[in-house]
Parts: structure tokens; sequence; C-alpha cells
């Protein structure tokens, strides 16, 4: 009886402290309630942060997967070239001798180009450079100096190191042709070919031989157009009979004018 009744009067007193202290109660609730809240918000961050971290990766794995696939692709040309790999000399020791080459422009737009060679002081282009329209071509030719064989080499035996690069750059329709534009837009400019240099028996015929000489007479032709002077854009003169015309219609309307006024 009296454990009883200590027990009771140790529960009235711990009621009589619950309800003098409220506010244990809502710190109790507001503590564990904001813990709930943060365990979820740290859930969640930490499920935001997984998933962006995974759209980051996903994202510069897309980069890295197309910067790849267009390393791997094959570079776009604007130009097409024939011959499209070499350029071919007839074979003449101690001499100056010519090899052409057919540029066209495949692209839609104007198009920039220059020659470029390893041998400068025994080799050079005409024209060195030039913009082409879109479907426009021409036939440039390049000029070779022959080195003697040494060793007494048998002929066509003979290795040239030279080499002939061509380069294009994409520019404006009416932009006139500098060779310093291939230098301010260096990040824009393709590698069209590298071309080799194959000598042929000058003395021998041979469908290159033969292809060759009529290039090299189209590029004559087309430099021989290009010296003309342009044609007078002056005014029209115009001719005696159209004179003569004229002056006959006037003189029919003054006769016609006079006739009335006799009438009247």
């Amino acid at each position: 009886m009296a454990i009883s009744d200590r027990h009771k009067t140790n529960g009235d007193h711990s009621m009589k402290l619950f309800r003098l202290c409220p506010f244990w109660q809502a710190a109790t609730n507001s503590s564990s309630s904001s813990s709930t809240q943060n365990l979820n918000h740290s859930h969640n961050g930490g499920s935001n942060s997984s998933r962006s971290a995974a759209v980051n990766s996903s994202g510069l794995k897309s980069t890295t997967v197309s910067s790849v696939a267009r390393s791997l692709l094959p570079t776009r040309r604007r130009l097409r070239l024939d011959p499209s790999n070499n350029l071919y000399f007839p074979y003449e020791p101690g001499k100056q001798v010519k090899s052409a080459v057919r540029l066209k422009n495949t692209s839609k737009s104007h198009v920039a180009f220059k020659f470029q060679t390893t041998a400068p002081k025994s080799c050079y282009m005409r024209p060195p450079g030039g913009i082409l329209a879109p479907g426009e071509s021409l036939i440039a030719t390049v000029f070779k100096f022959v080195d003697p064989p040494e060793n007494n080499e048998k002929q066509l035996d003979q290795k040239s190191k030279a080499k002939f690069k061509i380069v294009s750059l994409k520019v404006k329709g009416g932009l006139e042709y500098v060779p310093e534009l291939f230098d301010e837009q260096k990040d824009q400019v393709t590698v069209e070919r590298v071309l080799r240099v194959v000598f042929l028996d000058a003395e021998r015929p041979s469908p290159a031989m033969e292809k060759l000489k009529r290039q090299l007479a189209e590029a004559e032709a087309a430099l021989e157009v290009r010296k003309k002077p342009p044609p007078d854009t002056g005014p029209p003169v115009v001719g005696e009979g159209l004179v003569i015309d004229e002056w006959k219609e006037r003189r029919e309307k003054y006769l016609a004018r006079q006739q009335v006024e006799a009438v009247q």
C-alpha cells in the first residue's frame, strides 16, 4: 500500500512538472520534426546532386563522343582537284618544266585558295591564289626547275622532295583576294590536298602526258583571255543610220505643221 502510494505520488509530481513546463513537449516535437526534415532534405539533396552529377557526366560524355566522332570523320573538302594526288612534270634535267592542275569549287559559297610549296626557290605557281565562286573552276600552272641527276642516276629514277599543298577558306562574295586572309582566319583554313611530284618521260607518249599537254594548252588560253583589256563600257555611239532616220522624222513633222498652218 505504501509502495503504491509512493508511485502515485511520483506520478502526480511528474504530471505537475509536465503541466508546468509544456514547452518541453513542443521542443521535443519540434526537434523530432526538424530532424526528420533535415533527414529528408539531406536525402533529397543527395539524390538531386547525384542526379545533376549524372546529367553532367552524361553531357560530358556526349560532348566527348561527338568531338571524337567529328575528329574521325573525313574533312569536308571545298575544292575538287584534277589530278587529285600528283603533279606530273616532264623530266628534263637542268630546265624549268611546267605542270597543271584544275581546281573547281564544289561548295555553295565563295572559296579562297592558296598554293604552298616546300621548295619556294625552285617552284612557283600561277596564279598563286584566288577566289572561286560556287561551281567556278580554273587551271593553275605550276613551274619547277629540275635538278640534274646525281651519281649518274637513270632518267626518271630521281625522286623529288618538293611537295605542294593547296589550302582553302570560305569567304564572302565580292571580297578581293589577298594572301593575308589565311593568316587572319587560321582556324577556318582547310588543307585540301598535298600533291607530290611525279616525273614523266617527255619522249614517250602516255595518257598522263597527253592530259598534261591539254591542260597546259587550256591554261595558256585562259591566261591570254585574262591579259586582254576589258571591253569599253562608255556611252554607246549613235550610228549614222539612226541619225539620218531621226532627221527625216523631224523634217516630216515640220512639213506637216507648215501645211496645217497654210490651210488655216
